[in-house]
């Protein structure tokens, strides 16, 4: 097994997710992290912002930045597990050098 390299999470959260539930996805996708095998460094909420471009008929989103320490080969397991959370538009994973 290769050792872990550090990432940059951004994801975007749906905005009529009060905070109670954004703690909770969060705390989910950092749980995903640790069970396998990775480290969650920090975290950044950067509140509800309004969206680049529309998606959907969505205008705004939470944003949040995850700072991960992670194996590459559980990469796509993470990106997998990001895909099937519904309150989550968007996401980007970026390998830090």
């Amino acid at each position: 097994m290769e050792r872990s390299r550090s990432y940059e999470l951004m994801f975007i959260v749906r905005p009529d997710i009060d905070e109670e539930e954004l703690a909770a996805i969060v705390d989910r996708i950092g749980q995903t992290v640790t069970t396998n095998g990775g480290q969650v460094t920090q975290v950044d909420f950067w509140g509800k912002r309004h969206l680049a471009y529309p998606i959907g008929k969505l205008q705004e989103g939470h944003y949040v930045l995850m700072q991960i320490q992670q194996g590459p080969d559980k990469i796509t397991e993470l990106e997998r597990s990001l895909k099937l959370q519904e309150q989550i538009i968007r996401h980007l994973i970026v390998r830090r050098d």
